[in-house]
C-alpha cells in the first residue's frame, strides 16, 4: 500500500510530518499517520510540499491549527438525499436553502483564482467498465500491499484478480441499474459547492477529480492547470481520513505536481478529514432522526452503523488513524443525537472486506446474524463512511445486508440515505473551503533570483569566462608567482 523509492528519511517539527520517498517511505508514512492517530480530536489540513531537487522528493504534512477554531481543517459533504419506494436515494441542487452568513472569503482571496478540487473513488458507468475499473483499484499499491520484493507483481496480480471478480461485480452493478451513480453525484456535489460558494461571495472553479475511473484526477489536475487557478483547496469526499482513500489521491497528486513547474509553485491547502464538522454530525443526526419516524416504535429501533472496512494491518502496521476517527465519528453523531432526546441502542460494524486477509471487525454480516439471533426486531442502517449512494448502500447494503436482516429475523428495516446535497452539509462544505483557503501554501519553494541566474546558460557561461579570466590575471600577478616560486620550487 504504501510508495517505494530510493532512500527516505523522517522529520518531524512543530506543524507536522517530513516524509521523503525511498525504500523506507512506508516507516515515514506511517509516523505521518500515527502522528494524525494521536491528534484525532484536533484534525488539520494537509499540505503537501516538496523540494525542487529531481532526486527524492520530500512531501511534507502539515496540521493546521487554529487557537480560534479547532474544526478549520475539517471538511464534509451535505445529505439531501431522499429515499423513493424503491430504495433508490434522488438528489436535488437546493442552492435556494443554503446559509450564505455563516463565513465570508478573506478580500484577497475572493480576488485570487480559486479552485476546489473534489476527489473520489470513481466507479465504472457501464458493464464494459468493471473489469478495467477493477485494475484500477487493485493497481494501486496504497489498495494491495505487496512486500518490496514482490512488487513488480503489481500489476500482473491486479490483472488476475480483476478478470476474476468482474462478473461478481458486474451482477452488482446490473442489479442497480448497469453502472455507478457516483459520477453524477459528485458532479451535482461540485455544483452544488460552487453555487454555496458564489452565494458566500467567493467565485470559484470546482474540479472533479477520480481515483480509479473517469475523470481521473490526473485529467481535473491538468484543466486546472490550463485554468490557471492562482489558489487551491483539495477537498477529499471521505470524511474519515485513511491512507487507503485520501492518502492515496494525496500521493497522486504529489507525484504529477512534483513534475510541474506550474503547479509545484500553486497554493495548496488539502482538507484531510471533516468527520468532526458541526455540519457534518449535524447532517448524520437530522437524517438518522428523520429516517427513525419510518418505525411503528421508533425508540424501539436499533441503529446500525456500518462503514466501509479496511485490512487490519493498515491500521496495527502502518498506523491508519481511519478506525479511531471512525469511532470517534459515531461517538460524536450519538452525542448529537442524545442531546436531541433520542438515545436508541446502536452498534457499529465493517462492510465490503475482500480477500483472505483479517479487516477491521466486526464484520457487518456477522453482526447482523448475532443481532436477529438475540431477538433485535426493528433495525436502522446509516452509511457512515458514504456521501454519495454507490454499489456499496444501493447494492450490498440494500439488497445483500437486508435480506440477510430479515432472513436472522428482524423484522422493521430502514436506511438512511447517503449525505448527498442537503443543502446544510453544502453549506458547511463551502464553509470548509473558505476556511482552508487562507492556509494554502505552494508544494515547491519558488526559486530566487539568484538561483534563477544560476540556471540561465547565458548567465553561467558568462559568469564562468569573467571569472576564468580574473583567476588567470591574479595568477599571472608578480605576488602571485613570487609565492608560487618560495612554496613550490
Amino acid at each position: 500500500m504504501m510508495h517505494t523509492g530510493a532512500a527516505a528519511t523522517c522529520d518531524l517539527d512543530r506543524f507536522g510530518v517530513v516524509f521523503r520517498s525511498g525504500p523506507r517511505h512506508s516507516d515515514c508514512v506511517t509516523f505521518a499517520a500515527n502522528k494524525l492517530r494521536s491528534d484525532v480530536r484536533n484534525p488539520g489540513c494537509v499540505d503537501l510540499r516538496s523540494n525542487c531537487n529531481k532526486s527524492p522528493s520530500q512531501v511534507s504534512l502539515f496540521l493546521c491549527s487554529d487557537s480560534t477554531n479547532r474544526r478549520n481543517s475539517l471538511l464534509c459533504v451535505n445529505p439531501s438525499g431522499r429515499r423513493n419506494l424503491g430504495g433508490r436515494a434522488s438528489y436535488s441542487v437546493e442552492t435556494g436553502a443554503y446559509d450564505v452568513a455563516a463565513l465570508q472569503p478573506p478580500t484577497h482571496i475572493a480576488e485570487e483564482k480559486v479552485g476546489v478540487l473534489l476527489l473520489n473513488l470513481g466507479g465504472p458507468e457501464t458493464l464494459n467498465d468493471v473489469q478495467p475499473f477493477l485494475f484500477n483499484l487493485f493497481a494501486d499499491p496504497d489498495i494491495i500491499r505487496l512486500p518490496r520484493l514482490f512488487r513488480f507483481l503489481q500489476r500482473p496480480l491486479a490483472k488476475l484478480i480483476s478478470v476474476l471478480r468482474a462478473p461478481k461485480s458486474k451482477e452488482g452493478y446490473a442489479a442497480i441499474g448497469g453502472g455507478s451513480p457516483l459520477r453524477k453525484i459528485t458532479d451535482d456535489q461540485a455544483l452544488a459547492i460552487k453555487k454555496a460558494l458564489e452565494a458566500k461571495g467567493l467565485s470559484s472553479n470546482v474540479y472533479v477529480g477520480m481515483r480509479y475511473w473517469y475523470p481521473f484526477t490526473e485529467e481535473a489536475i491538468q484543466q486546472i492547470k490550463r485554468d490557471r487557478i492562482t489558489r487551491l483547496v483539495v477537498l477529499p469526499l471521505y470524511p474519515q481520513f485513511s491512507i487507503s482513500t485520501t492518502g492515496s489521491s494525496v500521493r497522486v497528486l504529489e507525484q504529477v505536481f512534483r513534475e510541474d513547474a506550474y503547479l509545484s509553485t500553486l497554493p495548496v491547502s488539502i482538507i484531510n478529514s471533516w468527520y468532526q464538522r458541526e455540519g457534518y454530525i449535524k447532517s448524520m443526526a437530522n437524517l438518522i432522526e428523520k429516517e427513525l419516524q419510518s418505525f411503528s416504535e421508533p425508540k424501539e429501533a436499533m441503529i446500525f452503523f456500518s462503514a466501509h472496512g479496511v485490512p487490519v494491518s493498515y491500521v496495527e502496521e502502518a498506523g491508519d488513524p481511519y478506525r479511531d476517527q471512525m469511532e470517534e465519528c459515531i461517538f460524536l453523531i450519538m452525542q448529537e443525537l442524545k442531546a436531541r432526546g433520542i438515545s436508541n441502542e446502536h452498534t457499529l460494524a465493517y462492510q465490503s472486506r475482500v480477500g483472505p486477509v483479517q479487516w477491521l471487525k466486526p464484520y457487518t454480516d456477522e453482526v447482523l446474524v448475532e443481532l436477529g439471533q438475540k431477538g433485535v426486531k426493528s433495525l436502522l442502517a446509516v452509511p457512515v463512511s458514504f456521501v454519495s449512494e454507490h454499489i456499496e448502500t444501493l447494492e450490498e447494503i440494500d439488497m445483500e445486508y437486508k435480506e440477510l436482516a430479515l432472513e436472522s429475523g428482524i423484522k422493521n428495516w430502514a436506511r438512511v440515505p447517503a449525505l448527498g446535497l442537503t443543502p446544510s452539509f453544502i453549506t458547511d462544505l463551502a464553509d470548509a473551503v473558505i476556511e482552508a483557503l487562507p492556509s494554502a501554501k505552494a508544494m515547491y519553494p519558488r526559486i530566487s533570483t539568484s538561483e534563477d541566474a544560476d540556471h540561465d546558460p547565458v548567465k553561467y557561461f558568462i559568469k564562468l569566462f569573467f571569472g576564468s579570466f580574473l583567476a588567470f590575471i591574479l595568477f599571472l600577478s608578480p605576488k602571485m608567482i613570487m609565492a608560487f616560486r618560495n612554496h613550490v620550487i
